[in-house]
């Protein structure tokens, strides 16, 4: 059986990640194609509940220990859900991934990339993503938008605007790193037009599985 895609979702909090990826898969089932929408961290039961732990504005969890957490959680899903479906020849779209931990956690808490790019390694058993829609916008813009969400803000959204900051700088260099992986998509457009230029910025994969 042909083998699935992976096609991940990255950017700061308040880009428009979860509205692009609800969009893009109804957008793909409307084509015909096979497609499954998944959300990080989360997914499984064991992801979820890590979810909520690392997400609890409550808790004080040390640098480390959350990217721990993240990576556990990762393993879980990547074991349990992600890989039976990729071999199931199915799309995945992936609301966050390793990239994430690497912006958050490596550059973010000043864990180090490489560090935290090794602990995923192990995690995913070296799954790595066919494709990474990076949604890119301004820090401030985007915890605006987030602040104006009816939710409550989770540990991570308390933090400084240098912190994302930071972690907006770390999502440019990756990006600059692989940018036949990672495509940039300006999140300050519509969300019509984010979703064109996300379907524009797969189309090669899409031919690849009907081809296959």
């Amino acid at each position: 059986m042909t083998r699935g895609r992976l096609i991940t979702i990255e950017g700061l909090d308040g880009a428009g990640k979860s509205t692009l990826a609800q969009a893009l898969a109804q957008a793909l089932a409307d084509r015909g194609q096979r497609v499954e929408l998944l959300r990080e961290p989360g997914g499984v039961d064991v992801s979820e509940r890590i979810r909520a732990l690392v997400k609890d504005p409550a808790l004080a969890v040390t640098p480390r220990a959350e990217a721990l957490l993240y990576a556990a959680a990762r393993a879980q899903l990547v074991q349990e859900l992600l890989a039976p479906l990729l071999e199931q020849g199915v799309l995945v779209l992936l609301d966050r991934f390793v990239d994430s931990s690497l912006t958050y956690q490596g550059a973010g808490r000043g864990l180090g990339v490489a560090e935290i790019r090794a602990i995923n390694q192990f995690a995913t058993d070296g799954l790595r993503p066919d494709r990474t829609l990076l949604l890119v916008i301004d820090p401030a813009t985007g915890r605006s938008r987030a602040h104006e969400r009816a939710l409550e803000p989770d540990r991570l959204e308390l933090e400084s605007e240098g912190f994302f900051t930071t972690i907006a700088a770390a999502y440019d260099e990756l990006a600059g790193e692989e940018p036949e992986r990672i495509r940039r998509i300006d999140a300050a457009q519509t969300p019509e037009d984010v979703l064109l230029n996300a379907l524009a910025a797969i189309e090669d994969l899409l031919d690849a599985l009907t081809a296959d």
